[in-house]
């Protein structure tokens, strides 16, 4: 039986790491250890919950939650986030950990792979944002650009309103992207004044250098550690949805399908729910082949 999580820290070059360790002393599996990026530990509490009968790690990326930085930087790079976690695989007991990784948590967990096989048994790699290997990978990442500059010139919820029209869009990106007329911030819940900070874990850390990297595929290739890419069966179509195909071409495999939408494993955390349960079922299977 999973016990309640005990919060501990990491001290790691330029940052504070903050992760949760939910323990089952019974269990002989690996430890699960499930990341994300730009969302913290708390976007698991329902899908670990699923996962009583082995070591679940959560963790906060650095600059985000309650992982502080401390090198003043202003942006998160996948390798920095990656070697993040070769220290924290190693503080555990250094290995080798199965991973649950979403968004760019699945970049970050790819970029540890092609530097630290030998620490990860199996990545499920749920729907990376590669736009670096998309066919409309030009548009894909000028939109991107777009998106970073409405946020230093007009705040969050500009910018929230164009990451949402694009992360929904279905099919490729139009070359015109930053001229489309875009939804009212306030129509989407978002506000309409800005704050003036530019600091923002999505927007101001990591959107430009996840969807930006160059993935070695060589090195993920010749990896020890089994890759598994992973898909929504609501999102088809959506740039993390055409990211993770991609990615899997790469590799030479196919994606597998995961019950739900980009955000599946949600319980309800963020006012985003998926449907963890069915989600829990296919990861089970996937880490159990």
């Amino acid at each position: 039986m999973t016990t309640e999580p005990k919060t501990r820290t990491l001290e790691v070059p330029g940052a504070t790491l903050a992760y949760d360790v939910r323990e089952s002393a019974a269990s002989a599996a690996p430890i699960l250890l499930m990341i994300g990026s730009p969302m913290d530990a708390s976007g698991f509490t329902s899908l670990a919950e699923h996962f009583q009968d082995r070591t679940v790690v959560t963790y906060d990326p650095r600059g985000i939650g309650r992982s502080k930085r401390t090198d003043g930087a202003a942006e998160s790079t996948p390798e920095l986030h990656g070697d993040d976690l070769h220290r924290l695989i190693d503080a555990l007991g250094g290995g080798p950990v199965d991973i649950f990784a979403s968004s760019g948590g699945a970049v970050n967990g790819l970029a540890l792979v092609a530097r630290h096989p030998e620490q990860v048994r199996t990545l499920v790699a749920h729907e990376p944002p590669a736009a670096q290997e998309l066919p409309d990978r030009e548009q894909a990442l000028a939109a991107v650009v777009d998106i970073r500059q409405t946020y230093e010139r007009d705040g969050f919820g500009p910018a929230m309103a164009k990451f949402i029209a694009v992360t929904s869009l279905r099919g490729e990106i139009p070359a015109d992207f930053a001229d489309l007329p875009v939804p009212n911030p306030a129509d989407l819940g978002m506000p309409t004044e800005d704050d003036g900070s530019r600091d923002d874990p999505l927007f101001g850390q990591n959107i430009m250098t996840c969807t930006h990297y160059r993935h070695d595929f060589e090195a993920l290739r010749a990896a020890q550690t089994r890759i598994v890419v992973g898909v929504g069966a609501e999102s088809e179509g959506e740039m993390a949805y055409r990211g993770g195909v991609a990615v899997a071409e790469r590799l030479g495999t196919k994606p597998v399908t995961f019950p739900s939408h980009h955000g599946g494993f949600l319980g309800g955390e963020f006012g985003y729910k998926g449907d963890p349960d069915a989600f829990a079922v296919t990861l089970r299977q996937v880490l159990s082949e």
